[in-house]
């Protein structure tokens, strides 16, 4: 079985996928507690470290078997530091993340790495004008890696979400290199993509305030990934929905499918704060929209929970149907508060989905890196 490390963990999207792939995952490092308490709860046999990676200094003795082979680092580091920084300013945190996935890649020598992002990264530019991607790939190719950039949307790998994410695959150059059989290919295109009615319709029938921790199913699976998210579940966890004031709720019904809040009448919008008799005039497209429930759900992000409102329901997401976009088994329990303030410094459970990698997508990718080096 081959061994694969991961960096910036958070909940453990990647791990999860790589799991599925067949994949062990002897160690991973998080910093925030909250994510990793989801993780270390989903991933028993892996050893977490919870700390800030750049003091992280002794390598070898994280490993739990001494002279354990490493044949993957995962991960994915923040990197807005290069666009702030001119060349690569070793002050700025943000910037000095990346670099630590190259420490941990030149320390352990891996065959290869796998290293997420936005695609944002792939026009980012330094103050001097140099493109970021440029930078990230001349610094593995430093380290003795061929690097291979791909952009993949996770609804063509079985995931009910358009999510397109940044992937720098690295192969360690002593190591046969074909560019087109490392590339992760999609199989389900166009109307063949898994849907948000086929993801979330078998779950508990819930309104604003209502929901539990832990439940029992109410029907069985109606489809094969409801079937196949299912598996080994006794249980429905993380499904509970926010509590909506009545004025609320009577904004989100007139919200109809591929609208939100900027769509509905002026006397349904938001009201000032300290007088409900006006308008207060902001209203931002993103906020309360509701999909169209018959395609895959636009890209989860990390504020998803005032992001989207249900298809069919006047309330916002659950943290389980969030889980269930992202493609994260229905035995997978997050951890933390559901939601947090903006002073709590904690990744609410929201959060740590709304960050993870999908992990059908992350499958994909190490089964076709698998595939590859076998």
């Amino acid at each position: 079985m081959r061994n694969v490390i991961d960096l910036f963990a958070g909940c453990g999207g990647l791990s999860t996928g790589f799991e599925m792939a067949g994949y062990n995952v002897p160690l991973a490092v998080e910093k925030d507690a909250w994510a990793s308490q989801t993780y270390t709860r989903n991933h028993p046999n892996t050893a977490v470290i919870t700390n800030d990676i750049t003091k992280v200094l002794d390598l070898d003795s994280l490993l739990p078997e001494k002279n354990m082979k490493i044949d993957g680092i995962i991960g994915g580091p923040p990197c807005q530091g290069f666009s702030l920084s001119g060349n690569r300013d070793k002050k700025d945190p943000r910037n000095s993340l990346f670099m630590e996935f190259v420490r941990f890649v030149r320390h352990f020598k891996p065959r290869f790495f796998v290293m997420e992002n936005v695609t944002g990264i792939l026009s980012m530019q330094t103050k001097n004008g140099d493109l970021v991607k440029e930078l990230i790939v001349n610094e593995f190719t430093q380290a003795g890696y061929n690097v291979e950039v791909f952009m993949l949307n996770a609804a063509e790998f079985g995931v009910p979400q358009s999510r397109i994410r940044v992937f720098f695959i690295g192969l360690r150059n002593d190591i046969k290199y074909n560019t087109d059989n490392i590339k992760p290919r999609g199989f389900l295109f166009g109307a063949d993509q898994i849907t948000i009615e086929q993801a979330i319709m078998d779950l508990p029938k819930i309104k604003a305030g209502e929901g539990q921790d832990e439940w029992d199913y109410t029907m069985d699976a109606q489809n094969d990934y409801q079937r196949w998210i299912r598996t080994n579940s006794k249980k429905v966890y993380n499904h509970v929905a926010m509590h909506h004031t009545a004025r609320l709720i009577e904004r989100f019904s007139h919200i109809g499918f591929g609208q939100s809040v900027a769509d509905v009448n002026q006397e349904y919008q938001q009201r000032q704060r300290g007088d409900a008799s006006k308008i207060s005039g902001k209203v931002y497209s993103q906020n309360n929209m509701r999909p169209y429930p018959d395609k895959p759900s636009p890209t989860i992000p990390a504020s998803f929970q005032s992001n989207f409102i249900h298809p069919f329901e006047n309330r916002n997401y659950t943290a389980r149907e969030g889980a269930r976009l992202q493609s994260f088994p229905d035995t997978y329990v997050f951890c933390g508060k559901r939601t947090t303030m903006s002073w709590e410094k904690n990744l609410s459970q929201y959060q740590q989905i709304g960050n993870a990698v999908p992990p059908l997508l992350a499958k994909a990718i190490a089964s076709t890196i698998s595939d590859f080096l076998r």
